[in-house]
C-alpha cells in the first residue's frame, strides 16, 4: 500500500470522517457505496484504539433504553458481515448471560426485562434449579440472571480493519497515519489541516474521533466534558470447553468469555492511559483484582494461565450515553463520540445512521436520546 502520507490529498470532498474506528470506517463504506468522494483520516491505524483494543461483546442485554433502537439496528448487520464486509469477523451468536449476586440486583434484572420487553426484545430470567442446571460451572452462590440469546461476542481486532478495508474496495479514501491538526469553516464547507500542513476541503465532516472527539468539536466553541476511560482486559491461555455464553455482572465490574479456541477472554476495571501519546496500559493489580472476581464466578477457570493483558483509549460522556447525531451549532458537522465503554456492537449502525443523516437529512432509527443538544447549556446533563 502506498504511503499515505506521499499520496496527494483532493482538492474536494464530499465528506471528511475525522476517526477509523468500526464507526467512521462503516460510514466511509456506506457513502462510497452511495457514490460520494469520501476520504477518512485516522490518526494511527484503523481500528487501532477502542474499536480494536475491547472485550469484544456483541450485546442488546443491559442497555439503557435510548440506545436499544440503535442496538437492535447493530445487532441485525453482525449478521450480515460476510455479505458486507467479507468476513464474519468471529462474531458468534452464543448468547448472553447477566448475572446478579443477591436478589437487589437480580430485581434490577427483573425491571430491565420489562423495559425491554416493552421494546420487542425478549430475555429468559434464571434463578434456582434453572440457572443450576443451564449453567451448573457457575458459582453456587450465585443469585440468579437474565439471558438474552441473540447476544454474542466477536474478534474486536478484525471488525475495524475489515470495515475499513471494504470503505476502500467501494471507492473510499482512506488515510492511516495522518491526524487532522485542525478544522475549520471556509464558506459553508470546511477545511481540513493535516499534521504536516497539507490541507483539503469537505462539503460535511463526520466526527468520529473517540476519546479525541470532544478536542475536535472545542475547536467549534462546543463544549463536552468526554472523559478518557481505558478498559482493563486480559486473556488466558486455552483450556478445555467450559461455557459458551458470554457473561457480564450487575454492577458492570467484571465480564467474561471464552473463546471456540478455549482462552478466557475477562475484563474489570481500568487501566491507565495517556491520550496525548496515544499511549494506554493494563495495570497488574487491576488485572489480578478482575481474575479473583472472575473464577469466583466460574472457578474450573482457576487454574488457567494468563497469557496477555491490554488496554485501549475510549471517551467517557456524564452519563454514560454517546453523543450521535448532527452539530447543534455547526451545519454540516456530525458527532459520534463518547461511547463510555460499550460502543463495539454499535459500531456498525452507527456508520450507517450518520450515512443516512449525510445522504438524507435523517435517519430511519431514533437516535434522538443520544442527540448532542442534552449537552447544550440549560440541558440535562451539560458540562
Amino acid at each position: 500500500m502506498i504511503d499515505a502520507e506521499k499520496r496527494p490529498l483532493p482538492a474536494r470532498l464530499d465528506v471528511a470522517i475525522v476517526g477509523g474506528g468500526t464507526a467512521g470506517c462503516a460510514a466511509a463504506l456506506h457513502l462510497a457505496d452511495a457514490g460520494r468522494r469520501v476520504a477518512l483520516f485516522e490518526q494511527r491505524l484503523a481500528g487501532a484504539q477502542a474499536s480494536g483494543q475491547n472485550y469484544g461483546g456483541v450485546r442488546q442485554q443491559g442497555r439503557v433504553p435510548e440506545e436499544l433502537p440503535l442496538s437492535f439496528r447493530a445487532r441485525a448487520i453482525w449478521d450480515r458481515l460476510p455479505a458486507l464486509v467479507g468476513h464474519d469477523c468471529g462474531f458468534r451468536a452464543s448468547g448472553h448471560v447477566k448475572l446478579a449476586r443477591t436478589a437487589a440486583e437480580f430485581a434490577e434484572l427483573e425491571a430491565w426485562a420489562a423495559m425491554a420487553k416493552g421494546f420487542g426484545l425478549e430475555v429468559s430470567l434464571l434463578t434456582g434449579n434453572r440457572l443450576r442446571a443451564e449453567h451448573a460451572y457457575l458459582g453456587s452462590w450465585v443469585f440468579g440472571g437474565s439471558h438474552c440469546a441473540s447476544d454474542g461476542h466477536a474478534n474486536p481486532r478484525l471488525v475495524g480493519p475489515l470495515f475499513a478495508r471494504a470503505a476502500e474496495r467501494a471507492g473510499a479514501d482512506l488515510r492511516e497515519c495522518c491526524p487532522v491538526a485542525k478544522l475549520e469553516r471556509e464558506g459553508a464547507a470546511f477545511r481540513l489541516t493535516l499534521a504536516d500542513g497539507r490541507s483539503t476541503v469537505a462539503d460535511a465532516v463526520l466526527n468520529t474521533a473517540g476519546a479525541w472527539g470532544a478536542d475536535l468539536a472545542a475547536q467549534f466553541g462546543e463544549i463536552y466534558d468526554e472523559r478518557v476511560m481505558s478498559p482493563n482486559m486480559v486473556v488466558t491461555e486455552p483450556i478445555a470447553p467450559i461455557f459458551a455464553a458470554s457473561f457480564g455482572v450487575c454492577g458492570g465490574d467484571i465480564y467474561f468469555r471464552q473463546t471456540p479456541r478455549g482462552n478466557v477472554v475477562f475484563g474489570g476495571g481500568r487501566g491507565t492511559a495517556d491520550k496525548s501519546r496515544l499511549w494506554s496500559r493494563p495495570l497488574a493489580a487491576v488485572s489480578a483484582g478482575a481474575a479473583a472476581k472472575m473464577t469466583a464466578f466460574i472457578p474450573a477457570v482457576a487454574h488457567a494461565a494468563v497469557v496477555r493483558s491490554w488496554s485501549g483509549i475510549d471517551g467517557a460522556m456524564p452519563d454514560d450515553r454517546p453523543v450521535l447525531g448532527p452539530s447543534p451549532t455547526v451545519p454540516g458537522l456530525f458527532h459520534a463520540f463518547g461511547f463510555s465503554g460499550h460502543g463495539f456492537q454499535l459500531g456498525p449502525a452507527v456508520g450507517e445512521v450518520l450515512a443516512e443523516l449525510v445522504l438524507k437529512g435523517g435517519t430511519a432509527t431514533d437516535v434522538s436520546g443520544l442527540s448532542p443538544k442534552r449537552f447544550l447549556p440549560g440541558k440535562a446533563g451539560a458540562a
